[in-house]
């Protein structure tokens, strides 16, 4: 089969529409995953007994278990525990929450312990609680050497939508297979479809880069 190039030309369009649902999938699972994995993080670093041990165990259950797992779970596995139904984009962004979270949580407890325990102490010394501390002085810290892990995160999740086509989310990669249904060329949609997730991925790596070198110099 000859590679024609009109073929991915006719595609991009609605190729373009699947990728602004991975993007929003993917952007507002990991909002949701950043403030879980932020609970969760301080919790393994900070927590007591009990919290601890609760964080850790969905830390381990999360990142033990694929994502397609996961979504195949909350999309067929839960409506027969809850009488609710899910929509597929509904599981999608609840999914990359939950997955991302765990991940996000591990960050967070690195990024915690990393800090000096001196700039404690001196919170301390100056009258602030442990929580006051904790948010005005090491938090800040933390997250300025959290953003490049979660800037990686944040493409690991685009890339993991693509499994979503599982539960018939009309992602990028869903709508690539959707168009293969009907004009029967693979080789050139497939193309279509890993040149936009390559685009998307190398413009946030490189943003990302600018980012952590500002920071440095900040």
């Amino acid at each position: 089969m000859n590679f024609d190039v009109t073929y991915v030309w006719q595609a991009i369009p609605i190729l373009l529409q699947g990728l602004k649902l991975t993007l929003f999938i993917s952007l507002l699972g990991l909002c949701g995953g950043f403030v879980i994995g932020l609970i969760a993080g301080v919790a393994r670093a900070l927590g007591g007994r009990i919290s601890k041990s609760l964080s850790l165990v969905f830390v381990e259950l999360i990142r033990g278990t694929p994502i397609m797992v996961q979504v195949m779970f909350i999309y067929f596995a839960l409506p027969l525990l809850i009488p609710v139904r899910i929509e597929p984009i509904t599981a999608a962004v609840v999914t990359i929450m939950i997955n991302s979270g765990a991940y996000i949580a591990e960050i967070t407890r690195g990024a915690i312990l990393s800090i000096n325990k001196g700039f404690k102490e001196a919170g301390l010394a100056m009258g602030l609680s442990s929580r006051a501390t904790l948010w005005h002085i090491i938090m800040p810290l933390a997250l300025r050497r959290m953003i490049p892990a979660l800037g990686n995160q944040w493409i690991i999740s685009i890339k993991d939508t693509s499994l979503f086509i599982v539960i018939g989310v009309a992602e990028l990669t869903r709508e690539g297979q959707e168009i293969i249904a009907g004009n029967f060329r693979a080789l050139e949609v497939w193309t279509a479809v890993a040149v936009l997730y390559l685009a998307v991925t190398l413009c946030l790596s490189f943003l990302l880069k600018v980012l952590e070198k500002r920071m440095h110099i900040l």
